[in-house]
């Protein structure tokens, strides 16, 4: 009986009708909520491969960016904007959006200002070699890391990860935020290294 199904077992089901069944057009609303990461995947997947319309609304940004082509943003005042791409590609065209009027106010008082003001620009800092060198590695750290959460998180998902000992959910859930950590720390080294 459905009824004695988990929310996860419940939502593969419904996913499972949905897309055994011809149609060009689909409406979902929080579809990656209670999914496991192997279901999600393959949600993306499929999702991919459709051939139809699909209206989506979701809180996950990356299952966002991974799957649309198109972006609704309410902007207020009844207004709702329509965007290239997903939400990262809107939040970089917002930035640059709200980042436009200020550039136009320095250009028009730098206009203003008189001329033996002006200082000379600061010229961009070339890298030492080991900066460079470790810039130009940190992209492979990052997939590596990438790789050791996900496959982390996919142990942690699995559900005879809980039968296992309590010294060994401790031990895997802090190697997983040693790793993330890491990561996140890759990240913040390449933001500066390519400032």
């Amino acid at each position: 009986p459905i009824t004695r199904l988990s929310g996860g077992e419940r939502n593969r089901l419904l996913l499972a009708k949905l897309f055994a069944q011809p149609s060009n057009l689909l409406v979902m609303d929080e579809p990656t909520n209670d999914l496991d990461v192997e279901t999600l995947e393959l949600l993306e997947e499929l999702l991919g491969e459709y051939n139809g319309t699909l209206l989506l609304v979701s809180h996950d940004r990356d299952f966002i960016d991974n799957v649309v082509t198109s972006t609704l943003v309410m902007e207020g005042d009844g207004v709702i904007g329509e965007y290239v791409g997903g939400y990262s590609d809107w939040q970089r065209y917002a930035a640059s959006v709200a980042a436009a009027p200020a550039v136009v106010a320095a250009a028009k008082s730098a206009v203003a200002a008189p001329v033996a003001a002006a200082e000379p620009a600061a010229p961009k800092r070339k890298l030492p070699y080991k900066e460079a060198r470790e810039l130009e590695q940190l992209p492979k750290t990052i997939e590596k890391l990438e790789g050791d959460v996900e496959g982390l998180t996919a142990a942690m998902n699995d559900p005879s990860f809980y039968t296992r000992s309590s010294a060994e959910v401790t031990a895997h859930t802090q190697q997983l935020a040693k790793v993330q950590a890491e990561l996140d720390a890759a990240y913040a080294r390449w933001e500066e290294l390519e400032g």
